[in-house]
């Protein structure tokens, strides 16, 4: 059996869903509770998962952004991405949570695991290293592309629960880019995976190539039922 789980199709309710049960374990666990800015390692560490930064050399595929070592419950990001700003950061370690979450056989992970125990202090072999998860950019309809945009949707997920962006966005006009700043840094998010996150609950539209924030459907809809 593989470390990594078959391809399979997830669609955005059940990713969302599988973040949201997370961030209510952690919830329910004192010294884990989620605090915003949030700090994605911190579910890392819920998860029994380690983080490291290390220099990843680029494959004969291209540069590699990170990468999980199942066997050894480890997260290896690559030390540029340090200089990076905070809300990337935090994005690539999320995803990286999101890869464990959605695509790593977590039942042949804990057999390597046992396997590994009753082998220490034998003269047996130890079962083989399993091939690093990498993480890379890539783009079109591939089950690769595909893989990869699950992982991301779930860190959007986890780091920007819409429970806390509809705490944040009381008060405030999304159309503005300054009040966008602040709940950004309140998040301690990229501003382009909030306006993302915003786009996609139909709160605001932001037309290709422009600058401009136009109320979203959910927004014209809700001042319709109020109004009309």
């Amino acid at each position: 059996m593989s470390i990594l789980k078959p391809y399979r199709f997830y669609p955005r309710e059940s990713i969302e869903r599988r973040a949201n049960q997370i961030l209510q374990r952690m919830q329910a666990t004192p010294n884990f509770a989620p605090q915003w800015p949030f700090e994605a390692s911190l579910v890392a560490d819920f998860l029994d998962l380690g983080v490291v930064w290390d220099h990843i050399p680029p494959d004969s595929e291209g540069a590699i952004a990170a990468r999980i070592l199942p066997d050894q419950r480890l997260i290896e990001i690559n030390e540029e991405i340090l200089e990076k700003p905070q809300g990337f950061i935090e994005s690539t370690t999320a995803h990286e949570i999101g890869h464990w979450i959605l695509h790593i056989n977590h039942d042949e992970v804990d057999g390597i695991s046992r396997q590994l125990e009753l082998d220490l202090g034998t003269d047996d072999a130890a079962p083989a290293a399993e091939e690093p998860f990498v993480c890379r950019a890539t783009a079109g309809f591939s089950k690769i592309a595909s893989i990869e945009w699950q992982a991301q949707y779930f860190a959007s997920c986890l780091l920007m629960p819409r429970y806390i962006l509809e705490e944040k966005r009381t008060g405030r006009d999304l159309t503005k880019w300054s009040h966008l700043y602040k709940i950004r840094d309140e998040l301690g998010v990229s501003i382009s995976n909030l306006t993302n996150r915003l786009q996609e609950f139909g709160w605001i539209k932001i037309p290709k190539g422009q600058r401009q924030i136009y109320p979203g459907h959910a927004a014209i809809d809700g001042q319709q039922r109020l109004f009309g």
